[in-house]
Protein backbone atom coordinates (compact mmCIF):
# COMPACT_ATOMS: atom_id res chain seq x y z
CA UNK A 1 0.00 0.00 0.00
CA UNK A 2 1.65 3.40 -0.95
CA UNK A 3 -0.10 6.86 0.19
CA UNK A 4 -0.64 8.28 -3.16
CA UNK A 5 -1.66 12.27 -3.75
CA UNK A 6 -3.26 13.21 -7.05
CA UNK A 7 -2.96 16.80 -7.90
CA UNK A 8 -5.75 17.96 -10.19
CA UNK A 9 -7.68 15.53 -8.23
CA UNK A 10 -12.03 16.63 -10.00
CA UNK A 11 -10.40 15.83 -13.69
CA UNK A 12 -11.96 13.55 -15.98
CA UNK A 13 -7.85 10.81 -15.61
CA UNK A 14 -8.04 11.46 -12.01
CA UNK A 15 -11.83 10.90 -11.53
CA UNK A 16 -11.31 7.80 -13.20
CA UNK A 17 -7.63 6.95 -11.68
CA UNK A 18 -8.56 6.95 -7.71
CA UNK A 19 -10.61 4.52 -7.59
CA UNK A 20 -7.76 2.10 -9.55
CA UNK A 21 -5.96 3.10 -6.79
CA UNK A 22 -8.18 2.31 -3.85
CA UNK A 23 -9.19 -0.59 -5.31
CA UNK A 24 -4.97 -1.62 -5.71
CA UNK A 25 -5.14 -0.66 -1.83
CA UNK A 26 -3.48 2.47 -2.21
CA UNK A 27 -4.30 5.57 0.32
CA UNK A 28 -5.27 7.90 -1.98
CA UNK A 29 -5.90 11.74 -1.34
CA UNK A 30 -7.08 13.99 -4.21
CA UNK A 31 -6.29 17.95 -4.13
CA UNK A 32 -9.16 20.15 -5.79
CA UNK A 33 -9.44 23.94 -6.37
CA UNK A 34 -13.00 24.19 -5.85
CA UNK A 35 -15.01 22.48 -2.49
CA UNK A 36 -17.61 22.14 -4.03
CA UNK A 37 -16.55 19.25 -5.45
CA UNK A 38 -15.29 17.02 -2.60
CA UNK A 39 -18.82 15.12 -2.57
CA UNK A 40 -17.58 14.19 -6.05
CA UNK A 41 -13.81 13.08 -5.03
CA UNK A 42 -14.99 11.23 -2.02
CA UNK A 43 -17.21 9.19 -4.18
CA UNK A 44 -14.03 7.45 -5.49
CA UNK A 45 -12.92 6.57 -2.29
CA UNK A 46 -10.48 9.41 -2.08
CA UNK A 47 -9.90 11.77 0.27
CA UNK A 48 -10.68 15.64 -1.44
CA UNK A 49 -8.63 18.01 -0.12
CA UNK A 50 -9.58 21.51 -1.29
CA UNK A 51 -6.45 23.55 -1.90
CA UNK A 52 -5.52 25.92 -4.93
CA UNK A 53 -1.79 24.69 -5.65
CA UNK A 54 -1.20 28.10 -8.29
CA UNK A 55 -1.41 30.24 -5.01
CA UNK A 56 1.09 28.06 -2.92
CA UNK A 57 4.28 28.22 -2.52
CA UNK A 58 6.93 25.46 -2.47
CA UNK A 59 6.54 25.32 1.31
CA UNK A 60 2.52 25.16 1.43
CA UNK A 61 2.67 22.82 -1.07
CA UNK A 62 5.62 21.01 1.05
CA UNK A 63 2.94 20.97 3.95
CA UNK A 64 0.02 19.03 1.40
CA UNK A 65 2.25 16.80 0.27
CA UNK A 66 3.71 15.56 4.01
CA UNK A 67 3.66 11.85 4.49
CA UNK A 68 2.56 11.02 1.04
CA UNK A 69 4.56 8.23 -0.93
CA UNK A 70 3.91 9.69 -4.47
CA UNK A 71 2.18 12.24 -6.54
CA UNK A 72 0.58 12.16 -9.64
CA UNK A 73 0.12 15.44 -11.63
CA UNK A 74 -2.94 15.60 -13.24
CA UNK A 75 -3.67 19.37 -13.15
CA UNK A 76 -4.14 22.02 -15.67
CA UNK A 77 -5.06 25.46 -16.26
CA UNK A 78 -8.02 23.90 -18.71
CA UNK A 79 -7.54 27.38 -21.01
CA UNK A 80 -8.58 29.48 -17.90
CA UNK A 81 -8.13 33.15 -18.39
CA UNK A 82 -6.49 35.46 -18.36
CA UNK A 83 -4.13 33.29 -21.36
CA UNK A 84 -1.62 32.67 -21.39
CA UNK A 85 -0.45 33.16 -18.01
CA UNK A 86 -2.79 30.86 -16.08
CA UNK A 87 -1.63 28.26 -18.08
CA UNK A 88 2.16 29.00 -17.44
CA UNK A 89 1.38 29.72 -14.00
CA UNK A 90 -0.11 26.57 -13.37
CA UNK A 91 1.11 23.36 -16.21
CA UNK A 92 5.04 25.27 -15.76
CA UNK A 93 5.28 27.01 -12.57
CA UNK A 94 3.24 25.45 -10.07
CA UNK A 95 4.57 22.13 -11.42
CA UNK A 96 8.01 22.77 -10.78
CA UNK A 97 6.80 24.03 -7.22
CA UNK A 98 4.97 20.65 -6.68
CA UNK A 99 8.24 18.66 -7.50
CA UNK A 100 11.01 21.15 -5.65
CA UNK A 101 7.80 20.41 -2.80
CA UNK A 102 7.56 16.52 -3.06
CA UNK A 103 11.53 16.44 -2.89
CA UNK A 104 11.79 18.41 0.46
CA UNK A 105 8.58 16.37 1.65
CA UNK A 106 10.27 13.10 0.97
CA UNK A 107 7.46 12.13 -1.47
CA UNK A 108 10.00 10.36 -3.90
CA UNK A 109 7.64 9.08 -6.26
CA UNK A 110 6.17 11.46 -9.15
CA UNK A 111 4.60 10.91 -11.96
CA UNK A 112 3.66 13.61 -14.72
CA UNK A 113 0.50 13.62 -16.92
CA UNK A 114 2.17 15.27 -19.89
CA UNK A 115 1.18 14.67 -23.93
CA UNK A 116 2.64 12.66 -26.68
CA UNK A 117 5.25 14.48 -27.95
CA UNK A 118 5.96 17.44 -25.36
CA UNK A 119 9.38 18.46 -25.05
CA UNK A 120 11.26 21.48 -26.18
CA UNK A 121 11.44 20.38 -30.13
CA UNK A 122 7.52 19.90 -29.75
CA UNK A 123 7.11 22.33 -32.77
CA UNK A 124 4.28 24.04 -32.19
CA UNK A 125 4.33 27.85 -33.64
CA UNK A 126 4.66 30.41 -31.48
CA UNK A 127 1.27 32.05 -33.28
CA UNK A 128 -1.08 28.99 -32.45
CA UNK A 129 -3.37 28.64 -28.99
CA UNK A 130 -1.70 25.69 -28.38
CA UNK A 131 2.14 27.10 -27.61
CA UNK A 132 1.93 28.50 -24.34
CA UNK A 133 0.90 25.11 -23.14
CA UNK A 134 3.42 23.33 -25.39
CA UNK A 135 6.54 25.59 -24.04
CA UNK A 136 4.52 25.08 -20.07
CA UNK A 137 4.84 21.33 -20.41
CA UNK A 138 8.18 21.33 -22.38
CA UNK A 139 9.84 23.24 -19.11
CA UNK A 140 7.74 21.15 -16.28
CA UNK A 141 8.95 18.32 -17.65
CA UNK A 142 12.41 19.17 -18.38
CA UNK A 143 12.58 20.05 -14.74
CA UNK A 144 11.21 16.84 -13.56
CA UNK A 145 13.97 14.49 -15.42
CA UNK A 146 16.86 16.89 -13.70
CA UNK A 147 15.44 16.39 -10.48
CA UNK A 148 16.66 13.64 -7.82
CA UNK A 149 12.55 11.97 -7.57
CA UNK A 150 11.76 8.57 -8.98
CA UNK A 151 9.80 10.36 -12.41
CA UNK A 152 8.27 8.69 -14.92
CA UNK A 153 6.45 10.92 -17.76
CA UNK A 154 3.32 9.87 -19.80
CA UNK A 155 2.21 11.50 -23.01
CA UNK A 156 -0.81 10.15 -23.52
CA UNK A 157 -2.31 11.65 -27.50
CA UNK A 158 -5.59 13.08 -27.79
CA UNK A 159 -8.34 11.85 -24.90
CA UNK A 160 -11.46 10.90 -25.75
CA UNK A 161 -14.17 9.42 -23.46
CA UNK A 162 -14.11 5.92 -24.82
CA UNK A 163 -14.77 3.06 -22.67
CA UNK A 164 -11.45 1.09 -21.37
CA UNK A 165 -9.83 -1.36 -23.31
CA UNK A 166 -6.82 -2.30 -21.01
CA UNK A 167 -3.86 -2.30 -24.24
CA UNK A 168 -2.26 1.19 -25.89
CA UNK A 169 0.11 1.20 -28.19
CA UNK A 170 3.50 2.92 -26.70
CA UNK A 171 5.74 5.04 -29.25
CA UNK A 172 8.72 2.65 -28.48
CA UNK A 173 6.49 0.25 -30.18
CA UNK A 174 6.16 2.73 -33.36
CA UNK A 175 2.94 4.47 -32.24
CA UNK A 176 2.80 7.92 -33.45
CA UNK A 177 0.35 10.82 -31.97
CA UNK A 178 -3.36 9.72 -32.03
CA UNK A 179 -5.96 9.18 -29.23
CA UNK A 180 -6.63 7.02 -26.20
CA UNK A 181 -9.50 6.91 -23.90
CA UNK A 182 -9.16 8.71 -20.61
CA UNK A 183 -9.90 5.41 -18.59
CA UNK A 184 -7.17 4.13 -20.35
CA UNK A 185 -4.88 6.44 -19.47
CA UNK A 186 -6.08 5.98 -16.28
CA UNK A 187 -5.32 2.90 -15.95
CA UNK A 188 -1.78 3.58 -17.33
CA UNK A 189 -1.30 5.61 -14.33
CA UNK A 190 -2.16 3.34 -11.93
CA UNK A 191 0.15 0.83 -13.34
CA UNK A 192 3.56 2.68 -13.80
CA UNK A 193 2.74 4.01 -9.95
CA UNK A 194 3.16 0.23 -8.92
CA UNK A 195 6.05 -1.04 -11.44
CA UNK A 196 8.98 0.49 -10.48
CA UNK A 197 10.47 -0.67 -13.62
CA UNK A 198 8.99 2.53 -15.27
CA UNK A 199 11.01 5.09 -13.52
CA UNK A 200 13.22 7.53 -15.18
CA UNK A 201 10.98 6.91 -18.61
CA UNK A 202 9.11 9.12 -20.23
CA UNK A 203 6.36 6.99 -22.00
CA UNK A 204 4.45 8.21 -24.85
CA UNK A 205 0.90 5.96 -26.25
CA UNK A 206 -2.26 6.28 -27.61
CA UNK A 207 -5.03 3.26 -28.29
CA UNK A 208 -3.70 -0.51 -28.89
CA UNK A 209 -3.67 -4.00 -29.00
CA UNK A 210 -0.82 -4.95 -26.30
CA UNK A 211 -1.87 -4.71 -22.85
CA UNK A 212 -0.87 -1.79 -20.56
CA UNK A 213 1.34 -4.20 -18.51
CA UNK A 214 3.47 -5.36 -21.49
CA UNK A 215 3.64 -2.28 -23.24
CA UNK A 216 4.92 0.06 -20.09
CA UNK A 217 7.96 -2.99 -19.58
CA UNK A 218 9.07 -2.54 -23.27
Amino acid sequence: MAKVLIIGGHGKVALLLAPLLVAAGDEVTSVIRDPAHSDEVAATGATPVAADVQALDVAGLTSLLAGQDAVVWSAGAAGREPWPDTTYAVDRDAAIRSMDAASAAAARRYVMVSYFGAGKDHGVPAGQRFFPYAEAKAAADDHLRGSRLDWTILGPSGLTLDPPTGRIETAAQGATSGQVGRADVAAVIAAVLHDPATIGRTINFNNGETPIADAIAR
